[in-house]
């Protein structure tokens, strides 16, 4: 063989070896990438298998993820369906009857000619802070000011994604909101509210079937909270008892508790905390309307989900919470990384979704204060 030739064959050796080699780190790379998610998914399993080892814990655990829209599915990878039900029946609040608002209990102070729609002065915003969350509770005392303003460009008619809380806020020329009720969340595009929605006297959407076991929340024309069961209604009894009770402005949340969910909206009712099993739910962030015998709206936005190292409410808190400011009517509204307020400019709860902290997630619908 000449030297030409030699070296010739020496110069392709790297190429060759190149080409084998390079599969080879790929396969390496794949290989190492897969047993470290091995490694992680085992890690979770083992951790989620000592959390349900105790009582106390795997309650919590088990009514917070089914509280929650895309980890409900937590629940049942370290449980069976049994020990879910039996969790959820003595970690709950006691079903309720079906006695509605007495709309007696409040007195409305006469607001004409107030210029309180002009000012933030006689807003209160208040401080609220327990062992898992902290929040901020924002009193309205005129509650003409509390209306629902949504991204709809007509009855039914929704864009494909909704927007943040400034938006919708600024959108309606008002000071300050916190979102409202359940609504399409999925890879969160928020462009849809679900159920029942009233906007400015307005029927905006009326599936009261479109999910199980829906309350409608709302105001009606003289200023009144309503929580009203419509889960067993038909569109055309909804529309019915919308206009024969002057609904002017509503949401929905759905009041549903069993081995796939875990949902609750009444908290007080005509003066009365509703009672509860144990904490009554698990440990989420939470949005809640409520109103005082006077007539003040009360709105309420607490964090959670690991959120500056707090867990969240539970439904007992959000009692305690509106029983101390004298809430006669409250409600639970959708919470989890959808709860959020924002007031005079600034957000006083950001979603606790670290991607869209100092904001929110994209929403189709809001309780706004003009």
């Amino acid at each position: 063989m000449s030297v030409k030739e030699k070296e010739k064959r020496t110069s392709k050796l790297p190429a060759a070896a190149l080409k084998t080699s390079v599969p080879k780190k790929i396969g390496q790379v794949f290989a190492f990438i897969g047993v470290f998610l091995l490694i992680i998914a085992i890690t979770l399993f083992l951790m989620l298998k000592i959390i349900c080892a105790y009582g106390a814990s795997k309650n919590t655990f088990a009514t917070t993820v089914l509280e929650s829209g895309q980890m409900k599915f937590l629940a049942s990878l370290a449980l069976s369906k049994d020990e879910i039900q039996e969790i959820v029946d003595k970690t709950s609040l006691v079903q309720v009857g079906d006695e509605t608002v007495n709309e007696g209990m409040i007195s409305l102070p006469d607001f004409s000619g107030s210029s309180s729609g002009e000012s933030s002065k006689d807003i209160e915003i208040i401080d609220i802070a327990g062992l898992t969350y902290k929040g901020t509770l924002m009193i309205i005392p005129d509650p003409s000011r509390v209306s629902v303003t949504s991204v709809a460009t007509g009855y039914d008619q929704w864009p494909d994604e909704g927007v943040p809380l400034k938006d919708l806020v600024e959108k309606a020329g008002a000071i300050g909101g916190i979102n409202g009720g359940i609504y399409n969340s999925t890879n969160n595009c928020g462009g849809c509210a679900y159920g029942v929605l009233v906007s400015n006297g307005v029927i905006l959407r009326n599936r009261p079937q479109e999910w199980g076991g829906l309350m409608l929340v709302g105001l009606t024309n003289n200023n009144i909270l309503q929580i009203i069961d419509i889960s067993k209604m038909t569109p055309e009894e909804c529309k019915k008892m919308i206009e024969e009770k002057g609904i002017r402005d509503a949401v929905c949340f759905p009041e549903a508790v069993n081995v796939e969910t875990n949902h609750f909206v009444q908290l007080v009712l005509n003066g009365v905390p509703r009672e509860v099993n144990g904490a009554g739910s698990g440990l989420n962030p939470r949005t809640v309307i409520g109103q005082r015998a006077d007539g003040a709206i009360m709105l309420l936005a607490t964090d959670g989900r690991g959120y500056k190292g707090h867990v969240g409410a539970s439904a007992a808190d959000l009692i305690e919470i509106m029983t101390k400011y004298g809430a006669v009517n409250a409600a639970n509204l959708d919470g989890g990384s959808s709860t959020c307020m924002y007031y005079n400019g600034g957000y006083l709860q950001d979603s606790v979704t670290f991607y869209y902290s100092q904001s929110s997630w994209k929403l189709p619908t809001a309780f706004v204060v003009k």
